[in-house]
């Protein structure tokens, strides 16, 4: 019942980060495109592009990390397969790997 519920909240949660950056991004464009001086407006533009990036990628890593959280199987804190030190490379010596 845990996963059902944190499933639908994470589910508002990510739609309405969406949104949000959405709304942000179209009024960010508005006063983008309002803008008189090329320069000033070429430079708006960059930003805006920046911004649109950070927060969609934002609201996409959100929405992986919930998931991973809410339906791990691994206890928080156990170590995992490829957390520990590095395995050690295989000889082979005469058709043995040592």
């Amino acid at each position: 019942m845990k996963k059902v519920l944190a499933s639908f909240f994470t589910i508002i949660l990510v739609v309405a980060v969406t949104l949000a950056a959405i709304f942000l991004l179209v009024r960010a464009t508005l006063y983008v495109t309002a803008l008189s001086s090329p320069l000033a407006r070429a430079g708006a533009i960059v930003a805006e592009l920046f911004l649109g990036v950070v927060l969609l990628l934002g609201t996409v890593w959100v929405a992986t990390h919930l998931a991973v959280r809410i339906f791990s199987t691994v206890a928080p804190g156990a170590p995992q397969a490829g957390n520990g030190p590095e395995p050690r490379e295989l000889e082979v010596q005469g058709g043995k790997i040592v």
